[in-house]
Order: C-alpha cells, then structure tokens, then sequence
C-alpha cells in the first residue's frame, strides 16, 4: 500500500493544478488517499481510483466558480 500510496502522491504533484490533483497534494493524508485506493492493486489503477474523486471535487469547484461570476 506505501508504494501504491507513493505513486499517487507523486503523479498528483506532477499534476497540481490539473483536473483536481490539488486538492490531494494539499489537503489528503495517507489514509485518505489509501481509502480511495480501494482495492487497487497496481499504480496506475490507484491512480485511476484516486483521479475519480479528485475529479468530482473539481468539478464542483468550477460549478462553484461560474456561479461566482454571474
């Protein structure tokens, strides 16, 4: 799990600020990141795991962001 962990960590870091990775960068710890591995078994399926719930939070910052500007 460290490592599937690892590699999340630093493909997030790669991708701040791109579809939503940055909120994993700065506000997930281990654990967090560790639930939404799930059952994941290999980086790139944690990465997926991960990238689906980081995406949900930045589509919600941009629905949050165009109601800003209205």
């Amino acid at each position: 799990m460290t490592d599937l962990i690892a590699a999340v960590r630093a493909h997030a870091e790669k991708n701040w600020g791109k579809g939503g990775w940055d909120f994993l960068v700065e506000c997930w710890d281990d654990a967090d990141i560790a639930e939404a591995i799930g059952g994941a078994k290999t980086p790139r399926g944690a990465i997926a795991a991960c990238k689906r719930r980081v995406r949900i939070l930045d589509d919600h910052r941009s629905e949050i962001n165009a109601m800003a500007n209205w």
